[in-house]
């Protein structure tokens, strides 16, 4: 059981650093739509480093609800356009 938490975290690291890697700013800068795109980025970069931490705290529990926390907001932000992302592969639901 252990072991099958371990490795879905490090797969869920692993899509929310890919996802934030994929995904950009849509809007044109200046409007506030890029401004919470640029939020939305901000929150998904920040649960990608508290799940880093949970992690090396041996958390593996908090660690894998942050990085899925950081994706959905990407997902989120993606599905109401703030983010252009890729429509195929297996990083978003757009």
């Amino acid at each position: 059981m252990a072991a099958d938490l371990e490795k879905k975290t490090d797969r869920y690291e692993g899509l929310l650093a890919e996802a934030l890697d994929a995904a950009s700013v849509a809007p044109p800068e200046g409007t506030p739509m890029h401004d919470a795109a640029l939020e939305c980025e901000e929150m998904a970069a920040s649960y990608l480093e508290d799940g880093r931490h949970f992690r090396d705290d041996d958390d593996l529990v908090n660690a894998l609800a942050s990085f899925s926390y950081g994706h959905a907001w990407l997902d989120a932000g993606a599905r109401i356009g703030l983010f252009d992302v890729p429509t195929e592969g297996h990083l978003f639901t757009v």
